[in-house]
Protein backbone atom coordinates (compact mmCIF):
# COMPACT_ATOMS: atom_id res chain seq x y z
CA UNK A 1 0.00 0.00 0.00
CA UNK A 2 1.42 3.37 -1.04
CA UNK A 3 1.95 5.92 1.76
CA UNK A 4 -0.27 8.99 1.74
CA UNK A 5 0.43 12.67 2.30
CA UNK A 6 1.60 13.21 5.85
CA UNK A 7 2.70 9.60 6.36
CA UNK A 8 6.33 8.59 6.72
CA UNK A 9 7.95 7.74 3.40
CA UNK A 10 5.60 9.79 1.24
CA UNK A 11 8.23 11.82 -0.61
CA UNK A 12 11.31 9.65 -1.06
CA UNK A 13 14.35 10.68 -3.11
CA UNK A 14 14.31 13.59 -5.57
CA UNK A 15 11.31 15.32 -4.00
CA UNK A 16 11.33 18.69 -2.24
CA UNK A 17 8.89 18.71 0.68
CA UNK A 18 7.51 22.07 1.86
CA UNK A 19 6.54 22.28 5.53
CA UNK A 20 5.30 24.65 8.19
CA UNK A 21 5.81 24.87 11.96
CA UNK A 22 2.99 27.29 12.76
CA UNK A 23 3.69 27.89 16.48
CA UNK A 24 7.19 29.10 15.57
CA UNK A 25 6.06 30.99 12.43
CA UNK A 26 8.61 28.91 10.51
CA UNK A 27 8.26 27.64 6.96
CA UNK A 28 10.76 25.65 4.99
CA UNK A 29 11.62 22.93 2.53
CA UNK A 30 13.59 19.71 2.81
CA UNK A 31 15.01 17.47 0.09
CA UNK A 32 16.95 14.25 -0.37
CA UNK A 33 18.55 13.96 -3.81
CA UNK A 34 19.46 10.52 -5.11
CA UNK A 35 19.23 9.25 -8.71
CA UNK A 36 18.76 12.69 -10.30
CA UNK A 37 21.89 13.99 -8.61
CA UNK A 38 23.90 10.85 -9.31
CA UNK A 39 23.01 10.85 -13.01
CA UNK A 40 24.09 14.47 -13.48
CA UNK A 41 27.41 14.01 -11.69
CA UNK A 42 28.17 10.66 -13.36
CA UNK A 43 27.53 12.14 -16.79
CA UNK A 44 30.30 14.70 -16.32
CA UNK A 45 32.68 12.47 -14.33
CA UNK A 46 33.95 15.41 -12.28
CA UNK A 47 36.79 14.98 -9.78
CA UNK A 48 35.33 14.25 -6.36
CA UNK A 49 35.91 17.74 -4.82
CA UNK A 50 34.20 19.39 -7.80
CA UNK A 51 31.32 16.93 -7.71
CA UNK A 52 30.74 17.58 -4.00
CA UNK A 53 30.71 21.33 -4.52
CA UNK A 54 28.33 21.15 -7.48
CA UNK A 55 26.08 18.79 -5.50
CA UNK A 56 25.81 21.37 -2.71
CA UNK A 57 24.90 24.00 -5.28
CA UNK A 58 22.20 21.72 -6.72
CA UNK A 59 20.66 21.12 -3.29
CA UNK A 60 20.59 24.85 -2.54
CA UNK A 61 19.10 25.59 -5.97
CA UNK A 62 16.19 23.17 -5.65
CA UNK A 63 15.46 24.35 -2.10
CA UNK A 64 15.15 27.91 -3.38
CA UNK A 65 13.81 27.26 -6.88
CA UNK A 66 10.85 25.17 -5.74
CA UNK A 67 9.57 28.20 -3.82
CA UNK A 68 8.64 29.89 -7.12
CA UNK A 69 4.88 30.14 -7.60
CA UNK A 70 4.99 30.84 -11.35
CA UNK A 71 6.43 29.38 -14.54
CA UNK A 72 10.03 30.39 -14.86
CA UNK A 73 13.62 29.65 -13.92
CA UNK A 74 15.75 29.99 -10.82
CA UNK A 75 19.44 30.15 -11.73
CA UNK A 76 22.31 29.94 -9.26
CA UNK A 77 25.73 30.86 -10.60
CA UNK A 78 29.14 31.50 -9.06
CA UNK A 79 32.07 33.33 -10.62
CA UNK A 80 35.24 33.31 -8.61
CA UNK A 81 39.04 33.11 -8.64
CA UNK A 82 39.39 29.64 -7.12
CA UNK A 83 40.22 26.43 -8.98
CA UNK A 84 36.46 25.90 -9.43
CA UNK A 85 35.78 29.26 -11.04
CA UNK A 86 32.19 28.67 -12.11
CA UNK A 87 29.16 26.70 -10.96
CA UNK A 88 25.86 26.96 -12.81
CA UNK A 89 22.63 25.29 -11.73
CA UNK A 90 19.26 26.15 -13.14
CA UNK A 91 15.89 24.91 -12.04
CA UNK A 92 12.96 25.28 -14.44
CA UNK A 93 9.57 25.08 -12.78
CA UNK A 94 8.01 22.87 -11.87
CA UNK A 95 10.68 20.14 -11.74
CA UNK A 96 13.61 20.29 -14.20
CA UNK A 97 17.19 20.70 -12.98
CA UNK A 98 20.48 20.84 -14.86
CA UNK A 99 23.98 21.80 -13.75
CA UNK A 100 27.64 22.01 -14.65
CA UNK A 101 30.95 23.16 -13.18
CA UNK A 102 34.05 24.71 -14.74
CA UNK A 103 37.42 24.12 -13.12
CA UNK A 104 41.17 24.33 -13.68
CA UNK A 105 42.46 20.76 -13.42
CA UNK A 106 46.07 21.76 -12.64
CA UNK A 107 45.13 24.21 -9.89
CA UNK A 108 42.62 21.73 -8.49
CA UNK A 109 45.33 19.07 -8.24
CA UNK A 110 47.51 21.51 -6.29
CA UNK A 111 44.69 22.24 -3.85
CA UNK A 112 43.95 18.54 -3.40
CA UNK A 113 47.63 17.79 -2.73
CA UNK A 114 47.67 20.56 -0.11
CA UNK A 115 44.47 19.26 1.51
CA UNK A 116 42.57 22.50 0.92
CA UNK A 117 39.34 21.20 -0.57
CA UNK A 118 36.70 22.92 1.57
CA UNK A 119 34.03 24.67 -0.55
CA UNK A 120 35.36 28.12 0.35
CA UNK A 121 38.87 27.07 -0.71
CA UNK A 122 37.77 25.70 -4.07
CA UNK A 123 35.61 28.72 -4.85
CA UNK A 124 37.94 31.44 -3.62
CA UNK A 125 36.80 35.04 -3.81
CA UNK A 126 34.03 36.13 -6.14
CA UNK A 127 30.28 36.41 -6.27
CA UNK A 128 27.23 34.22 -6.20
CA UNK A 129 24.27 35.39 -8.29
CA UNK A 130 20.72 34.13 -7.87
CA UNK A 131 18.48 34.98 -10.81
CA UNK A 132 14.72 34.64 -11.20
CA UNK A 133 13.66 34.58 -14.85
CA UNK A 134 9.91 34.75 -15.56
CA UNK A 135 10.25 34.66 -19.34
CA UNK A 136 11.08 36.96 -22.22
CA UNK A 137 8.28 39.44 -21.49
CA UNK A 138 9.15 39.90 -17.82
CA UNK A 139 12.08 41.66 -16.21
CA UNK A 140 14.67 39.43 -14.57
CA UNK A 141 15.38 39.75 -10.87
CA UNK A 142 18.93 39.12 -9.71
CA UNK A 143 20.46 39.13 -6.26
CA UNK A 144 24.24 39.10 -5.86
CA UNK A 145 26.29 38.33 -2.77
CA UNK A 146 30.04 38.08 -2.25
CA UNK A 147 31.51 34.64 -1.65
CA UNK A 148 34.25 36.11 0.57
CA UNK A 149 35.63 32.80 1.80
CA UNK A 150 32.28 31.36 2.81
CA UNK A 151 30.65 28.00 2.14
CA UNK A 152 27.46 27.95 0.07
CA UNK A 153 25.15 27.56 3.06
CA UNK A 154 26.88 30.49 4.78
CA UNK A 155 26.50 32.56 1.62
CA UNK A 156 22.77 31.79 1.52
CA UNK A 157 22.34 32.92 5.13
CA UNK A 158 24.26 36.12 4.39
CA UNK A 159 22.17 36.85 1.30
CA UNK A 160 18.81 36.51 3.04
CA UNK A 161 19.99 38.48 6.07
CA UNK A 162 21.40 41.38 4.07
CA UNK A 163 19.30 41.51 0.90
CA UNK A 164 15.91 40.01 1.76
CA UNK A 165 15.99 40.72 5.52
CA UNK A 166 14.40 37.34 6.15
CA UNK A 167 15.78 35.21 9.00
CA UNK A 168 17.01 32.08 7.21
CA UNK A 169 19.03 29.03 8.13
CA UNK A 170 20.27 26.29 5.78
CA UNK A 171 21.86 22.87 6.14
CA UNK A 172 23.50 21.03 3.22
CA UNK A 173 25.08 17.57 3.11
CA UNK A 174 26.73 15.51 0.34
CA UNK A 175 28.28 12.04 0.31
CA UNK A 176 28.93 8.98 -1.83
CA UNK A 177 27.14 5.87 -0.60
CA UNK A 178 28.09 2.30 -1.37
CA UNK A 179 25.13 0.31 -2.69
CA UNK A 180 24.70 -3.23 -3.93
CA UNK A 181 24.20 -3.81 -7.64
CA UNK A 182 24.15 -6.84 -9.92
CA UNK A 183 27.84 -6.17 -10.63
CA UNK A 184 28.83 -5.89 -6.95
CA UNK A 185 29.35 -2.84 -4.68
CA UNK A 186 28.79 0.48 -6.42
CA UNK A 187 29.13 4.08 -5.29
CA UNK A 188 26.28 6.53 -5.77
CA UNK A 189 26.06 10.22 -4.95
CA UNK A 190 23.46 11.42 -2.45
CA UNK A 191 22.75 14.85 -1.04
CA UNK A 192 20.29 16.43 1.33
CA UNK A 193 19.29 19.88 2.43
CA UNK A 194 16.94 21.75 4.69
CA UNK A 195 16.03 25.43 4.75
CA UNK A 196 13.92 27.25 7.34
CA UNK A 197 12.71 30.85 7.31
CA UNK A 198 10.98 32.98 9.92
CA UNK A 199 7.87 34.39 8.22
CA UNK A 200 5.48 35.72 10.87
CA UNK A 201 2.07 37.00 9.86
CA UNK A 202 2.25 39.49 12.73
CA UNK A 203 5.10 41.93 11.96
CA UNK A 204 5.61 42.76 15.64
CA UNK A 205 7.10 39.28 16.09
CA UNK A 206 10.04 40.40 13.97
CA UNK A 207 11.40 43.30 16.03
CA UNK A 208 15.06 44.18 15.77
CA UNK A 209 17.02 47.20 16.99
CA UNK A 210 18.01 47.81 13.40
CA UNK A 211 17.97 45.90 10.11
CA UNK A 212 21.11 45.36 8.05
CA UNK A 213 22.02 48.47 6.11
CA UNK A 214 20.67 50.85 8.73
CA UNK A 215 22.51 52.89 11.34
CA UNK A 216 22.92 49.98 13.76
CA UNK A 217 25.42 47.19 13.94
CA UNK A 218 26.03 45.86 10.39
CA UNK A 219 26.68 42.43 11.89
CA UNK A 220 23.23 42.30 13.51
CA UNK A 221 21.67 38.86 13.40
CA UNK A 222 18.13 37.74 14.18
CA UNK A 223 18.78 36.28 17.63
CA UNK A 224 16.97 39.18 19.31
CA UNK A 225 13.55 38.45 17.81
CA UNK A 226 11.22 39.30 20.67
CA UNK A 227 9.66 35.99 21.66
CA UNK A 228 12.58 33.64 20.93
CA UNK A 229 10.72 31.62 18.27
CA UNK A 230 13.44 31.98 15.67
CA UNK A 231 16.19 31.20 18.15
CA UNK A 232 14.41 27.99 19.09
CA UNK A 233 13.97 26.98 15.44
CA UNK A 234 17.66 27.55 14.69
CA UNK A 235 18.66 25.62 17.80
CA UNK A 236 16.55 22.67 16.70
CA UNK A 237 17.99 22.78 13.19
CA UNK A 238 21.54 22.80 14.59
CA UNK A 239 20.91 19.30 15.97
CA UNK A 240 20.50 17.83 12.47
CA UNK A 241 23.37 15.55 11.53
CA UNK A 242 24.61 15.27 7.94
CA UNK A 243 23.97 11.54 8.14
CA UNK A 244 20.27 12.18 8.81
CA UNK A 245 19.95 14.33 5.70
CA UNK A 246 21.66 11.65 3.62
CA UNK A 247 20.21 8.43 5.05
CA UNK A 248 17.68 6.93 2.58
CA UNK A 249 15.98 5.17 5.50
CA UNK A 250 15.28 8.49 7.25
CA UNK A 251 12.61 9.97 5.01
CA UNK A 252 12.10 13.72 4.89
CA UNK A 253 8.86 13.57 6.84
CA UNK A 254 10.40 11.42 9.54
CA UNK A 255 13.28 13.85 10.00
CA UNK A 256 10.88 16.79 10.21
CA UNK A 257 8.90 14.93 12.87
CA UNK A 258 12.09 14.31 14.85
CA UNK A 259 12.88 18.01 14.78
CA UNK A 260 9.54 19.68 15.34
CA UNK A 261 7.14 17.13 16.87
CA UNK A 262 6.83 19.12 20.10
CA UNK A 263 5.39 22.07 18.17
CA UNK A 264 3.65 20.14 15.41
CA UNK A 265 4.86 20.19 11.82
CA UNK A 266 2.62 20.22 8.76
CA UNK A 267 4.00 18.86 5.50
CA UNK A 268 2.64 19.61 2.04
CA UNK A 269 2.74 17.73 -1.23
CA UNK A 270 6.25 17.34 -2.54
CA UNK A 271 7.70 18.70 -5.77
CA UNK A 272 9.67 16.16 -7.86
CA UNK A 273 13.17 17.00 -9.08
CA UNK A 274 14.08 15.70 -12.54
CA UNK A 275 17.40 15.44 -14.34
CA UNK A 276 16.15 17.25 -17.42
CA UNK A 277 18.03 19.58 -19.76
CA UNK A 278 16.27 22.23 -21.82
CA UNK A 279 18.66 22.07 -24.74
CA UNK A 280 17.32 21.07 -28.16
CA UNK A 281 18.42 20.94 -31.78
CA UNK A 282 16.04 23.79 -32.61
CA UNK A 283 17.46 26.07 -29.91
CA UNK A 284 21.05 25.46 -30.96
CA UNK A 285 20.13 25.97 -34.59
CA UNK A 286 18.63 29.33 -33.64
CA UNK A 287 21.90 30.35 -32.00
CA UNK A 288 23.97 29.28 -35.01
CA UNK A 289 21.67 31.21 -37.34
CA UNK A 290 22.81 34.35 -35.54
CA UNK A 291 26.48 33.67 -36.34
CA UNK A 292 28.34 35.62 -39.02
CA UNK A 293 29.77 33.77 -42.01
CA UNK A 294 33.23 34.07 -40.45
CA UNK A 295 32.01 32.58 -37.15
CA UNK A 296 30.35 29.72 -39.01
CA UNK A 297 33.60 29.04 -40.87
CA UNK A 298 35.55 29.02 -37.60
CA UNK A 299 33.09 26.49 -36.15
CA UNK A 300 33.59 23.89 -38.88
CA UNK A 301 35.56 20.78 -37.96
CA UNK A 302 36.00 17.89 -40.39
CA UNK A 303 33.25 19.32 -42.57
CA UNK A 304 30.68 19.59 -39.76
CA UNK A 305 29.63 21.90 -36.98
CA UNK A 306 29.54 20.02 -33.70
CA UNK A 307 27.99 21.50 -30.60
CA UNK A 308 28.07 19.88 -27.17
CA UNK A 309 25.67 20.96 -24.44
CA UNK A 310 27.68 21.92 -21.36
CA UNK A 311 24.86 20.77 -19.09
CA UNK A 312 23.88 17.35 -20.41
CA UNK A 313 26.87 16.63 -22.73
CA UNK A 314 24.56 15.80 -25.64
CA UNK A 315 26.22 16.22 -29.04
CA UNK A 316 24.54 17.99 -31.96
CA UNK A 317 25.88 17.93 -35.52
CA UNK A 318 24.98 20.37 -38.30
CA UNK A 319 25.81 20.73 -41.98
CA UNK A 320 27.54 24.14 -42.46
CA UNK A 321 25.60 24.57 -45.70
CA UNK A 322 22.45 25.13 -43.61
CA UNK A 323 23.89 28.45 -42.42
CA UNK A 324 25.48 29.79 -45.60
CA UNK A 325 23.65 32.83 -46.87
CA UNK A 326 23.39 32.91 -50.69
CA UNK A 327 25.10 35.84 -52.40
Amino acid sequence: MEPKLGEFGFAGDDHVVPFEVAPLDVRGRIVQLGPALDHILARHDYPEPVARLLAEAMVLTVLLGTALKFDGKFILQTRSDGPVDMLVVDFTTPSAMRAYARFDADRLAEFVAAGTTAPQDLLGKGVLAMTIDQGEYMQRYQGIVELAGQSLDEVARTYFRQSEQIPTDVRLAVARHVVRSEYGPDERWRAGGLIIQFLPEAPERLRLPDLPGGDGDPGQDFSEIADGAWHEAVTLLSTVEASELLDPTVESERLLFRLFHEHGVRVFEGTPVLDQCSCSRERIRGILEGFTAEEIADSIEDGEIRVSCEFCSKQYEFDPAEFVTPN
